[in-house]
């Protein structure tokens, strides 16, 4: 699989945690990780563009329009989850995607730099 960082989707999370759209939750990611329904309507009054400024990574072997080509979610399309970002960080280091981990982590540390 040939998955790569976003970096438009890093910009636009720093953004978000700076503006206060966060959640610093010690939940598990599965609790407030959008399911298909929810990313299915966000993708009704969204452009796939914003939809993959939710997710870390880009998967190049998946075609421009398609959900698919979007990974590690890090938020619900209103906030960023604190458990979010630990569950890409974790996945991308378990994965190999050493880009997206450290992105992950740079993140995190700025989400809880802002309690």
């Amino acid at each position: 699989m040939s998955v790569s960082l976003n970096p438009q989707a890093v910009i636009y999370a720093r953004r978000l945690i700076q503006d206060g759209k966060l959640q610093n939750d010690q939940g598990h990611w599965r609790e407030h990780n959008p399911d298909t329904d929810q990313e299915n309507a966000f993708l009704e009054e969204h452009e796939l563009e914003e939809y993959g400024n939710w997710h870390l990574g880009l998967d190049m072997s998946k075609g421009e329009d398609s959900k698919g080509r979007y990974k590690f979610p890090y938020g619900d399309f209103k906030t960023v989850h604190r458990d979010g970002l630990i569950a890409a960080k974790e996945r991308a280091a378990q994965q190999g995607y050493s880009d997206i981990e450290k992105a992950a982590d740079e993140l995190l540390q700025l989400l809880e730099g802002q309690e």
